[in-house]
């Protein structure tokens, strides 16, 4: 059976200037082409679209992640391509992979099978350079906040209280905590400092959020890098940063324009995972998309617990966005796993394990129809394992939920094998009056503690939420400094509706525990760190990067 890469290797890809003038309309004036099968679009363009009508958005989430795989990256791109193959005008908004998981555990995020965006070396590679950029940005604040210090703290920098991280786009768990500016005087106060990976930056986040590059400017000189010793907040505007961080990000905020692997367009923009994050791509991206088609099928990092909540309470909430319809993929494989099968027996029929990890799924559809108030389909991402019993038994589970189950072979056989799911998606879309039904977990105007609370008790099933003392006063100290209307985003296991990863299924009681909280000012919400979640992860032990290589002609192997 052809690789990932094989197929896509073997692809016959269009020039981008074609895709986008006979797919999109888009003259070639308005594109900054990165070789022959990507581009950048211009921002003088995407705002000349502002006045344009929004197509129909399609968000595509999924069950709790496990080992099995679901295939959410994959679904997105098939259905895109599905719209199409059944006469609709419709293009795909992803984000762009994080080198960390390429070359560690997770892989990329180019979709799979024949349901890939290409060129997919250079998407899961270096790509147009933007999280570089990101990076960047984020370790010029860094050097510029211990350059300041050093050259004698005229903002009376308390070094005990700096909050800024510098961020690196690998896991690298060395780098967790560590001591910097050794050496003697010339180098700088010696004090604790750590690194995130990209993807949990606040540049990132600001970058997805953000508007326009006058927008972004204002977000960057809001970060707040520290406390003075008077306990007073420390901004990059304070430290006339924001502007040279701008500067850096100029180019990348250009939205990144690339082709499946049937020729239809796709805008990957932004990539910060749902995890440690807000996990979807730039608002940018998807408005710019909704002027460009009919249909735009975009996707929230992860569970629909993590990424979907983050999508409407920060994303949708922040830029009047609004999902129209929702698709939640799920793999029979996976949902026996919730059931408490071991990875090595997924292959096998397994009625009971399904019937109890069915419930899994039910919560997350429960959560998408009665809390963000959303229709939604259920797409089965087809392995050739399933059986037909188990079908059944999981449409007859689903039935009462009002949520249609769809078989999807669109990882072997492209848009032709989800053309159900698209036709579907489409039969609801059409029966809907008015805009969208979509409504918040919880209001603005909620303190910062009961708007966690909600997302626990609600979303994620807990009796309730804990924080310690010291965590519980920053949390009322955030309150007290205006900052209670921002909306939370929690960061937590992916794996679990708890924060204990090996919790299977839909548990309940849990308690959701806050063992860090952080202000991003400038992204504009409260970052709730729970559980043993970490903001710069580690490699595996056998790391992907073991079995990626170049061959003696300079091909890139091992690549998924």
């Amino acid at each position: 059976m052809a690789s990932d890469i094989d197929i896509a290797q073997a692809a016959t890809l269009e020039r981008i200037t074609k895709v986008a003038s006979e797919k999109l309309g888009i003259a070639d004036e308005h594109l900054e082409p990165y070789g022959h099968y990507k581009a950048k679009l211009s921002l003088d363009y995407v705002d000349s679209l502002k006045d344009k009508p929004n197509g129909k958005l399609i968000l595509v989430t999924a069950i709790s992640p496990t080992p099995a795989g679901e295939g959410k990256t994959t679904t997105t791109v098939g259905l895109g391509d599905a719209l199409n193959r059944i006469g609709k005008k419709a293009l795909c908004c992803l984000r762009e992979p994080s080198l960390g998981p390429v070359f560690g555990m997770k892989g990329g995020a180019a979709g799979g099978g024949y349901a890939q965006v290409v060129p997919m070396e250079d998407i899961n590679l270096h790509f147009t350079g933007d999280f570089n950029a990101i990076q960047l940005a984020n370790n010029l604040l860094a050097a510029l906040l211990d350059n300041h210090i050093h050259h004698g703290n005229e903002l009376d920098i308390d070094v005990r209280r700096i909050a800024w991280k510098r961020v690196l786009d690998m896991n690298d768990r060395a780098l967790r905590d560590i001591t910097c500016s050794l050496g003697g005087p010339g180098n700088g106060y010696p004090r604790e400092d750590g690194f995130d990976i990209v993807v949990a930056s606040e540049v990132m986040a600001i970058f997805c959020l953000a508007t326009s590059l006058k927008d972004l400017k204002q977000r960057l000189g809001n970060i707040v890098v520290g406390y003075t010793k008077a306990q007073k907040p420390v901004t990059a505007r304070d430290l006339k940063a924001h502007g040279a961080m701008a500067v850096l990000l100029k180019d990348a905020l250009k939205p990144n324009l690339v082709q499946t692997l049937e020729n239809n367009p796709a805008i990957l923009h932004g990539g910060p995972f749902a995890n440690i994050a807000h996990g979807c791509n730039s608002v940018i991206a998807t408005q710019t998309g909704l002027k460009l088609a009919d249909y735009v099928v975009t996707e929230a990092g992860f569970g629909a617990d993590l990424g979907a909540e983050k999508f409407i309470d920060i994303k949708c909430r922040k830029s009047g966005l609004r999902p129209d319809v929702v698709v939640i993929v799920a793999t029979i494989r996976a949902l026996k796993y919730h059931g408490g099968v071991d990875v090595k027996e997924l292959n096998t029929e397994n009625l009971g394990a399904l019937e109890k990890g069915v419930a899994n799924l039910e919560k997350h559809v429960f959560n998408i129809r009665e809390h963000y108030g959303l229709p939604c389909v259920v797409a089965i991402n087809n392995f050739t394992f399933d059986t037909p019993a188990e079908l059944k038994l999981l449409q007859d589970r689903m039935a009462k939920h009002d949520a249609p189950v769809i078989v999807a072979r669109h990882w072997a056989e492209g848009g032709k094998g989800a053309e159900d799911v698209a036709r579907k998606v489409v039969e609801i879309l059409d029966k809907q009056q008015g805009g969208s039904t979509c409504k918040f977990v919880y209001e603005e105007s909620a303190t910062l503690m009961e708007k966690v609370t909600a997302i626990a008790t609600k979303i994620y099933g807990a009796a309730g939420v804990s924080a310690e003392a010291k965590v519980a006063t920053q949390i009322k100290k955030l309150q007290e400094d205006g900052y209670g209307h921002y909306p939370v985003c929690v960061a937590k296991t992916q794996y679990s509706f708890s924060t204990n990863a090996t919790a299977r299924g839909a548990p309940t009681g849990h308690t959701l525990n806050i063992r860090e909280v952080r202000l991003a000012a400038g992204a504009e919400f409260i970052v709730m760190v729970c559980g043993d979640i970490m903001t710069m992860p580690g490699l595996p032990k056998v790391p992907s990067a073991e079995k990626i290589d170049l061959d003696d002609n300079g091909k890139v192997v091992g690549l998924f």
